[in-house]
């Protein structure tokens, strides 16, 4: 996992008392890991499957990765050997196959590290080195740190269900400002990716 998530929830619970209730209400702390080993194929699902619902996005990730029918899937530069209308008929939009397209230029131009690479850099490098990807926001790269890399202490303040689940948590009147959020969440370091992870579950309880 990368950190111990028990002593993580100590930490939390001792300097947060609020949340202490909420991780007493939840349980322990279950991390998930998402999405394919390499980067390429880890952030071209994302890019596929942003502003879908999960099952229409899932059956176009399996139309997609049916078009690599080889145990490897997609590579970059497999993806720019396929024709266009290939990904068009497979449910994909023409911008995100811009978006995927140009990710796999970036990939083999070395502007999208490779997963060793990955794990020896900084959250804000990644952050930096991958929004210059077209379709690939700070959003989208905060979830491929949580997810895919395990990084501990990522604050995705802009994420509509960590600022409903604050709100809960905190019983405020009003959705917070995603400012108000990592204002708060400097009380969670070094820890805020499992604090979000339990604002994402206070929206389950009852």
């Amino acid at each position: 996992m990368g950190f111990d998530s028990q002593e993580a929830i100590r930490v939390l619970s001792k300097s947060d008392r609020k949340l202490g209730k909420l991780i007493e209400q939840v349980g322990p702390f279950r991390h998930e890991r998402r999405g394919k080993v390499e980067p390429f194929q880890n952030l071209m699902q994302s890019i596929i499957y942003q502003q879908l619902s999960g099952k229409a996005a899932s059956t176009i990730h399996g139309r997609v990765l049916a078009l690599f029918p080889d145990n490897g899937g997609p590579t970059p530069d497999k993806l720019l050997k396929l024709p266009d209308m290939h990904l068009r008929a497979a449910g994909m939009s023409w911008a995100k196959i811009a978006s995927v397209q140009d990710l796999a230029r970036k990939t083999l131009e070395g502007v999208v590290p490779s997963a060793r690479k990955l794990r020896r850099m900084e959250d804000d490098e990644i952050v930096s080195r991958l929004t210059e990807v077209r379709g690939i926001g700070e959003w989208t790269v905060q979830m491929m740190l949580m997810f895919y890399l395990r990084r501990p202490d990522v604050m995705p303040a802009g994420d509509l269900g960590v600022r409903k689940g604050f709100q809960l948590t905190y019983a405020l009147d009003d959705l917070p400002e995603p400012a108000a959020v990592i204002d708060h969440g400097e009380k969670w370091r070094p820890y805020r990716s499992v604090a979000s992870w339990y604002m994402w579950r206070a929206l389950e309880l009852d």
